[in-house]
């Protein structure tokens, strides 16, 4: 067995593969507790050792895939994930570059393209793309429309909140998040009493409609996703099945064959 092929065993075996969630996940605390100014003064050496190794690891199992898989590494967008969370933290943490010193949490993420729940998940939030950013145009289209609207009733009633148009589409925001809104519509509804009506059809229409919109979205892609996962297994296993189909009628086909020339051979008893 060639080492390439050794190698290829290595990465795809799942022994292998949880070992690098594990060392994912010790790395994730030591990164976490390096946050600790008390832990990091009495075992920051320990931290940073763990840290190389954990990054020397990574660094290893990418090189190791691109060996064995080549061009193909490359056309696999979680190997690409893997290679740009790993590849920041290679860079040097100092300098102009000590801000990206922090962003070598990301290598957690890697636990996204390892674990295959994680990637489903994320597959699905992807294919989702398409109809959320529909959503979210009319979303932002609805809230315009009532921010220009709170702007114009509300804006002399309570101009901390409704002075201008960019303070009411963050109040219009806020709302819509359920932060603090009956505290809002009070202030508003002091010198305006059917103000009401208006943060009523607004929370409505942008909470209990258009956001469960985006969660319908999510639901579908997913369920499209699933089928088609169940799609690709069906075909999957009926190759399989022909090919095992096929197998048999070789066989059968050479025994037939092989019978028919031990007839050959037979003398004739005449």
């Amino acid at each position: 067995m060639t080492l390439r092929a050794r190698l290829r065993r290595l990465v795809e075996d799942r022994r292998f593969q949880n070992l690098v969630i594990a060392v994912i996940i010790v790395n994730a605390v030591t990164l976490a507790l390096e946050t600790s100014r008390d832990i990091v003064a009495g075992y920051g050496g320990l931290l940073h050792t763990v840290d190389y190794i954990a990054l020397g690891i990574f660094v290893a199992e990418l090189l190791a895939k691109i060996y064995v898989y080549r061009g193909a590494f490359f056309r696999d967008g979680w190997n690409l994930f893997d290679l740009v969370v790993v590849g920041i933290a290679l860079v040097p943490a100092s300098g102009p570059f000590a801000v990206l010193r922090a962003l070598r949490i990301l290598r957690v993420l890697r636990l996204v393209s390892l674990v295959p729940s994680m990637r489903k998940v994320v597959a699905g939030l992807l294919a989702a793309v398409p109809g959320m950013a529909s959503i979210a145009a009319l979303l932002g289209l609805i809230v315009f429309v009532a921010g220009v609207m709170a702007t114009k009733l509300f804006g002399g009633i309570v101009p901390d909140d409704f002075g201008d148009l960019g303070t009411s589409l963050f109040t219009l925001f806020q709302v819509m998040t359920g932060e603090a809104w009956p505290d809002i519509a009070d202030a508003v509804m002091e010198r305006a009493p059917m103000a009401w009506i208006f943060f009523v059809v607004y929370i409505l229409v942008s909470s209990f409609a258009v956001l469960n919109l985006f969660i319908a979205v999510v639901v579908s892609a997913m369920e499209e996703q699933l089928r088609d996962e169940i799609r690709e297994e069906e075909d999957r296993q009926a190759a399989e099945q022909a090919a095992v189909n096929e197998q048999i009628l070789a066989e059968l086909r050479a025994l037939r064959a092989e019978v028919a020339r031990l007839r050959e051979r037979q003398p004739d008893p005449s």
